[in-house]
């Protein structure tokens, strides 16, 4: 990895741009000399025996924010959405670190966190490997969404004020812009906030937490990606969302009752 030219700032701890080879990384001020060292060769990866080789390459993001460890989940749950870190194989944090331009230590955080989310397993001495989803899991996921969340959207069809679900318009459309782009991974960001600014109705904190858990969960792809589904599904699924709040408005609970039921059989 060479790096390429510097910001001014560089001694005053501004951000630096890190030429990659394929696209110049920002590395924000929080990565010291030191960091850089152990992206171009980990001193712990003998320790713990993780591999750096035969893995297939994914694009390198351009890292922007303050938290690094933050950064590189977002890229992670893009990689994983889009398909680049492939269901079954095993990633090893110092390689992906490489290819980043972070330290080993930023990436194997989030891949605890992903592991948390059951995206990704530790193999231990190797690194991480994507889960294989099959229908079934993804079935039964919508169906656990759908006992939590179907009664609360019912409950809060007949109590929330019609100007609050009004409120809610620029988000469902932003949905449908988000599956017009046919990024998996856009989509399901606007899905997720759609999805979460309902049930923020609730006043039930856990509620959200839960749902927004099994949601991203139900977002990671399946094996094989037999199942995923292209933008012409994407958008069909936005438009549910715009559907469901013109009944919410309406009160028609016939409609709401049809619709969120519809919704999660669909695995959305």
């Amino acid at each position: 990895m060479k790096q390429g030219a510097q910001s001014s700032a560089e001694t005053g701890g501004a951000e630096r741009l890190v030429d990659l080879g394929a696209g110049s990384v920002r590395v924000p001020p929080q990565l010291r000399a030191s960091d850089m060292a152990r992206a171009r060769g980990e001193a712990d990866s003998g320790a713990r025996g993780e591999h750096t080789h035969s893995e297939v390459p994914i694009p390198r993001p351009v890292v922007q924010r303050a938290s690094v460890r933050g950064q590189i989940l977002d890229a992670l749950r893009t990689a994983l959405l889009a398909g680049e870190l492939r269901p079954g194989e095993v990633y090893s944090a110092p390689a992906l670190g490489e290819r980043f331009g972070v330290s080993a230590t930023p990436v194997r955080e989030a891949m605890q966190q992903l592991a948390l989310e059951g995206a990704v397993e530790v193999v231990p001495n190797r690194g991480f490997r994507v889960v294989e989803r099959g229908a079934r899991e993804l079935a039964e996921l919508a169906e656990v969404r759908a006992l939590i969340e179907v009664p609360v959207v019912l409950r809060l069809a007949r109590s929330v004020p019609v100007d609050r679900w009004a409120e809610l318009r620029p988000m469902a459309e932003a949905t449908v812009r988000a599956a017009s782009s046919g990024c998996r991974a856009t989509y399901a960001k606007a899905d997720r906030a759609f999805h979460r600014a309902v049930l923020l109705l609730s006043g039930n904190e856990q509620l959200v937490q839960i749902s927004e858990d099994l949601h991203r969960r139900s977002q990671w792809p399946l094996v094989g990606g037999s199942a995923t589904r292209g933008r012409a599904d994407l958008i069909a699924d936005a438009a549910e969302h715009t559907t469901l709040l013109d009944a919410l408005i309406a009160r028609d609970l016939d409609v709401v009752r049809r619709l969120v039921a519809g919704h999660f059989a669909g695995g959305t």
